[in-house]
């Protein structure tokens, strides 16, 4: 797996992110074909990134993080939200919060009946087992033996237990696996993780892959824009160390840079909204309206309390002995705090009367932060973070300019729809009931947010507008479809240019029903599939 950019390969790879090192690890397991992977950021050799509550140092890290930011959003009183998203290998798998959430059975059969062929539920299940070590063992719903680890949690603590025995007080069932027959309920997450350590898509597949000699992996590789021949993809424009590169594709150019990443590089390759290319000065090579818009995201808001429980991670980050004892408990047995996930215990539930699916997730936290939400409380706290799972709103990604290296405008458009405001609301409002439950209740001290002037709908949604943020989940900006109007096809190719395919969150015609790690996987897996089947077909023909 060398770093010298070679002059071409039969597969141009464009993003080490979840879906980039799937694509890129399944490619190479042909060893008649050349793979290279390119990926803007550097080596994953941060130490931070492997141990599992290093998402609280990484995320907003200066090098490992894009550090976006979304325009200023008009629900949310102008205010702009931040967007991180992972700059290294593995990319935001890397820097997330580990949980492993492959959404509702029937996300993927609507998607069908959008005219995604082949990508109902039974469609994509193969995918996901495929990708899957299951800690648990294999089942007609789970696989074993595959590249991502995916395991119980080894820190299971007593807060996140009376979570889950509040939902069941309130009347909801207990759920020991979201991935199974049915998401709705409360229990433990699962996490990408093995033996306490994170396990990154760079980890599961591209650690494997390392000594084919037909995989080039090429780190500090910011792609630029797409080398053309009339309506072809021929390669990728890259800078690197500031040399300006190019790299020609034999074969096939994938772009795997997310949401944010492959429109823009669609646009700035002049694929796109025509208008808006020719006002950003930019050729117009194929007018593809739909490229940069369909953004959708989870939006979160987050309730606080303060506990008198010990086992809150507030108190024992406090001290330099706590610290310590921490760091012990992890180099010793891999079990503790520092193997804490964006989430411990979960629950999936409905909050409003029309939905015949759970409409709202909750992320329980032992710890509670700042408004920031990168310190701590100076007390012991617990978070209940909620956020809705099938948002009506729309947004867009639109060029600032010309330049490949200015960053893209995000508009999320949180907040746009009624339903929308109602959903936040009403589970916002289902949080503050879990956390007065008999279970719960006698943890809570004080709810600090949003506090006890939250008491009319107006009140509510007063809060969510002033504090509420993403949930790190953004889909849609190269819609697939069977449309015309869509920006790819089920077989994940631009529609109107040959030899380019785009395999990553942005391909979702509507975001699923939870975290999108996952999903990001299973669509790497079946793109790769996708792209051996069209070669077998050009050498039969």
């Amino acid at each position: 797996m060398a770093e010298v950019l070679p002059l071409s390969a039969d597969y141009v790879v464009v993003g080490a992110g979840s879906a980039g090192c799937a694509v890129a690890a399944r490619l190479s397991e042909d060893p008649s074909v050349t793979v290279v992977l390119l990926e803007a950021g550097g080596r994953d050799r941060n130490p931070w990134l492997h141990v599992p509550i290093g998402y609280a140092k990484t995320m907003y890290h200066p090098t490992l993080s894009w550090n976006l930011m979304t325009e200023p959003e008009p629900n949310l009183g102008g205010r702009r939200v931040p967007w991180p998203r992972g700059r290294t290998l593995g990319g935001s798998s890397a820097i997330n919060g580990l949980l492993y959430v492959r959404g509702q059975h029937a996300d993927y059969d609507h998607w069908r009946q959008l005219g995604c062929t082949g990508w109902g539920f039974e469609d994509v299940l193969p995918y996901f087992k495929r990708s899957e070590d299951q800690e648990r063992g294999a089942s007609a719903l789970h696989g074993k033996g595959g590249p991502l680890a995916v395991s119980d949690l080894r820190d299971r603590n007593p807060l996140a237990e009376s979570f889950i025995e509040a939902a069941v007080e309130l009347g909801l069932p207990r759920n020991d696996d979201f991935n199974g027959a049915e998401q709705e309920g409360a229990g433990f997450y699962q996490t990408t993780s093995r033996n306490g350590w994170r396990c990154s898509a760079a980890t599961a597949y591209l650690k494997p892959a390392r000594g084919r000699p037909n995989l080039t992996v090429v780190t500090d590789a910011h792609s630029t824009g797409l080398l053309l021949e009339g309506r072809r993809a021929a390669g990728v424009k890259l800078e690197r160390h500031g040399a300006k590169l190019t790299i020609k594709a034999v074969r096939e150019v994938i772009l795997c840079g997310g949401a944010i990443a492959s429109p823009h590089l669609l646009m700035l390759s002049g694929i796109g909204p025509a208008a808006h290319l020719q006002e950003m000065g930019i050729a117009v090579v194929h007018d593809l309206p739909s490229v940069g818009r369909n953004l959708q995201d989870h939006f979160q808001a987050r309730l606080a309390y303060r506990v008198n429980q010990k086992a809150s991670m507030n108190t024992r980050t406090r001290t330099w002995w706590g610290k310590a004892l921490m760091g012990a408990e992890f180099a010793l047995r891999r079990t503790g705090p520092l193997t804490v996930s964006a989430g411990t215990a979960g629950l999936f539930a409905r909050v409003l009367p029309g939905s015949a699916t759970p409409d709202v997730q909750f992320h329980f936290l032992p710890f509670s932060t700042s408004a920031t939400m990168l310190e701590l409380h100076p007390f012991p706290g617990m978070t209940l973070s909620v956020c809705q799972l099938r948002p009506e709103s729309r947004g867009t990604i639109t060029l600032a300019s010309p330049d490949p290296r200015a960053k893209a405008l995000i508009h999320a458009n949180y907040l746009a729809t009624e339903t929308d405001r109602r959903c936040m609301i009403e589970g916002a409002k289902l949080g503050r009931r879990l956390a007065q439950t008999a279970a719960l209740s006698r943890w809570v001290e004080e709810e600090i947010a949003p506090g006890p002037g939250a008491v009319s709908d107006e009140d509510w949604l007063e809060w969510i507008r002033r504090t509420g943020g993403t949930i790190y989940h953004p889909s849609g900006t190269c819609r697939m479809g069977g449309d015309p109007a869509s920006v790819v096809d089920p077989e994940l190719r631009v529609r109107g240019i040959e030899g380019l395919r785009v395999a990553d969150a942005s391909i979702m015609p509507t975001v699923v029903s939870g975290n999108t790690n996952a999903p990001a996987i299973m669509i790497g897996e079946k793109c790769a599939d996708m792209v051996k089947a069209a070669a077998k077909q050009r050498l039969a023909a």
